[in-house]
């Protein structure tokens, strides 16, 4: 018997390897001379570093760099098992965690923070870095990150542009003169579960402006300004980046990547699939089990449970999808026709969310153990390759 298990982390509560961990407890109590295969899997939001670190062997490396509200924060980046790959999750120097709903200012917040990643990441001697969009406080484009890196905004009197959203209308001259010559030799894989552009109306202010903390007029003069900064970076740089599929994510952060370095951005989760090797990993399995702490009809749109789905389905259509959640929202009914077997809640009981986070580990077991009793119910005595289906 084989079993492969790529779960997300349950937020809050339980890493992608916990997760992992306790499905394999769950199995091994029904199934104890079973193959586990772990692989712990994110979609380039919250996680994506862990998952990666877990997946390949590498470390965790904490690094002190300049936090969205200019203010000196603890980050952290991920040295991936081969030496010479790192994850970064733009959250982690440039979040929204780092402010309180009172303080978001979206005009001043900065990505600097994560150019100074991508530096400490370089200074290792990496030539690949897979960065995380998604959870940003700012609305600059990238400008923050590009000055990091070496790249200069100034006005019209040449002095330099201050760093924030809302600065952006002044930038007048862009030198790249001085930009870290280690990003021409580096490649950058973007992982991006959005398709926003980086202005108009399904722009990165329109849309994720409001919950960063943008007024109306806010969200107004920030489209505007990242209009003109668009424009000025077609004017000098010939780049276009305004309607780039996915410009808009992280406060136009995916824009200003394609902009400044040699980016490409991708489906986050298909990212952590070819690097996990995930597919290769199914092969021969009798069943693989997913899951993240919330699944509903969203979950298709490139969550972590629906590709993994999609890659089973391509390696081997017969083989169960199982997937469990902390929470199973509206319109799930929409994944049985994308190749899921089955889902599953693990809440033993009602209960409030601080006791149902605690509790995460020992509800995955006992439901995964369930499900394991239920699977040994489909194994026939004749059946001599002992497959479930």
């Amino acid at each position: 018997m084989k079993f492969v298990l790529a779960p997300d982390s349950f937020k809050e509560s339980m890493t992608a390897m916990e997760v992992a961990d306790s499905m394999e407890e769950g199995l091994k109590r029904v199934f104890p001379e079973c193959e586990i295969v772990k692989v712990p899997m994110a979609d380039g939001g919250e996680g994506t570093v862990q998952s990666l670190v877990d997946a390949t062997g590498g470390i965790i490396i904490q690094v002190e760099v300049t936090g969205p509200q200019h203010n000196p924060v603890q980050a952290e980046f991920g040295l991936l098992g081969d030496g010479r790959t790192a994850v970064i999750e733009m959250a982690s120097a440039s979040g929204i965690a780092y402010t309180s709903p009172n303080n978001r200012n979206p005009l001043y917040a900065t990505s600097f923070g994560t150019g100074e990643l991508i530096k400490h990441a370089l200074d290792r001697g990496v030539r690949k870095i897979i960065i995380g969009l998604g959870g940003s406080a700012t609305n600059d484009g990238g400008q923050g990150m590009a000055c990091a890196l070496g790249i200069k905004f100034t006005d019209s009197d040449g002095y330099a542009v201050k760093l924030g959203g809302g600065y952006l209308h002044k930038i007048a001259h862009i030198d790249t003169s001085s930009v870290d010559p280690r990003l021409a030799e580096t490649e950058f894989l973007v992982a991006c579960d959005v398709t926003n552009p980086l202005i108009g109306p399904e722009g990165a202010s329109a849309v994720f402006g409001p919950q960063k903390g943008a007024t109306p007029e806010m969200v107004e003069v920030l489209d505007t300004n990242l209009k003109m900064y668009a424009e000025k970076i077609y004017e000098i740089l010939g780049i276009k980046i305004a309607n780039i599929e996915g410009g808009g994510a992280a406060g136009g952060l995916g824009a200003g990547l394609m902009a400044f370095t040699s980016a490409r951005l991708q489906v986050g989760v298909d990212i952590v699939v070819n690097y996990t090797d995930l597919a290769a990993k199914i092969i021969g399995a009798d069943a693989v089990f997913t899951g993240e702490g919330g699944i509903d009809f969203q979950t298709k749109f490139g969550k972590t449970p629906y590709g993994v789905a999609q890659v089973t389905k391509k390696v081997s259509p017969h083989i169960p999808v199982i997937a469990l959640a902390g929470c199973i929202g509206e319109g799930i009914e929409c994944l049985y026709d994308e190749n899921f077997t089955a889902i599953f809640g693990i809440l033993r009981k009602a209960c409030k969310l601080e006791e149902a986070l605690k509790e995460g580990k020992t509800g995955v077991t006992l439901a995964t153990e369930n499900i394991a009793r239920l699977l040994a119910l489909g194994i026939k005595k004749s059946n001599p390759q002992n497959k479930i289906f």
